[in-house]
């Protein structure tokens, strides 16, 4: 079945005739969806404005936050298939941080415990009072979503790499994939006039977060037909083993009955038809984005919103776009 199926080609009409209101309501200035079939993308819509008058074109750039995190993945897991990292080696032999060095649950780290959330660590160092990186349990015990776990594994991967993450991803996943318009960093070569500021809850436009170093995590920019490229790389499980990619799918940090951590991915089971879907949401400040990856229809949706409700725009979007997309809003 497609990704709208025959009785859902209505829903999905509605929805596109409903997301200019809600987009008003909500005070989101840009929406942008991308839609994969059959291991192709199929479709790039785009709604709204990037300033007043100046309609968002199919190439918006966005921040997408933690869709940052999926590429991340890959990367890894590129170099696993190609015996280069390995999943279970303690991350001490390439990198410690400072702020852990004295505890040792950092001898017992791995790549697995980053990429299924079972650090031990919170999101961020500063959500702790001592605003220092600390271990609240121990890896492998428990699941906390953390995307200093990420930065930690960035740390390592540089340090045994001799490069960038920036680097990294431009010959394991950008070239590879033909992702021309994705940056980790923000350098001259990102296009401000395409760029989707973020916009507060009262659609008021907020400042660029314009870093200048990687981050494994968050803040990467890219455009709907470049993230796309990259879903339907992840579908095929390009630059894969066999092995690899049964183990990404592989539910390994359980959340609830329904929802569980791959290696890198949410996962959610219990669909209609048999299916399971690998998906991944972002929220910076301004700015909510989610993509979604059903590998046995080889289908997905892609959605980038730069306003603070986005979330409850992709909500509709979801479900007007999937035939099981209320079956996933319900579980997510």
């Amino acid at each position: 079945m497609g990704v709208m199926g025959q009785q859902n080609g209505s829903n999905m009409v509605s929805c596109r005739r409903e997301i200019p209101k809600l987009m008003e309501i909500y005070k989101v200035p840009a929406v942008g969806i991308g839609v994969i079939e059959s291991g192709q993308l199929k479709q790039i819509l785009m709604f709204g404005d990037l300033k007043k008058n100046n309609p968002a074109p199919y190439n918006t750039i966005f921040n997408v936050a933690s869709l940052t995190k999926p590429v991340t993945t890959m990367l890894t897991l590129t170099l696993v298939s190609t015996g280069k990292w390995d999943l279970d080696e303690p991350l001490y032999k390439y990198w410690v941080d400072p702020d852990v060095i004295n505890n040792p649950n950092h001898l017992k780290l791995t790549t697995r415990h980053v990429l299924t959330h079972q650090t031990g660590f919170d999101n961020w160092r500063t959500d702790n009072k001592s605003k220092k990186l600390l271990f609240n349990f121990d890896p492998g015990t428990k699941v906390k979503y953390s995307g200093e776990g990420f930065e930690y594994l960035r740390h390592a991967l540089e340090s045994k790499f001799k490069m960038s993450l920036e680097r990294l991803a431009d010959s394991l996943i950008f070239r590879p994939f033909k992702m021309t318009d994705t940056r980790f960093i923000w350098d001259s070569s990102v296009d401000e006039s395409r760029y989707a500021l973020p916009h507060d809850i009262a659609g008021n436009p907020m400042e660029i977060p314009r870093n200048i170093t990687s981050s494994a995590a968050d803040l990467l920019k890219t455009t709907i037909e470049d993230y796309c490229k990259f879903g339907i790389e992840v579908l095929k499980g390009t630059g894969l083993s066999d092995v690899v990619f049964n183990d990404m799918i592989r539910p390994q940090a359980v959340i609830d009955e329904d929802e569980s951590f791959g290696l890198g991915w949410d996962i959610t089971r219990m669909l209609s038809n048999g299916e399971y879907a690998l998906m991944h949401s972002g929220h910076d400040s301004g700015s909510h984005t989610i993509v979604i990856l059903i590998p046995r229809s080889q289908r997905g949706l892609v959605v980038f919103t730069n306003g603070e409700n986005g979330d409850k725009i992709y909500e509709r979007i979801i479900a007007g776009f999937l035939d099981i997309g209320e079956e996933i809003v319900g579980l997510y």
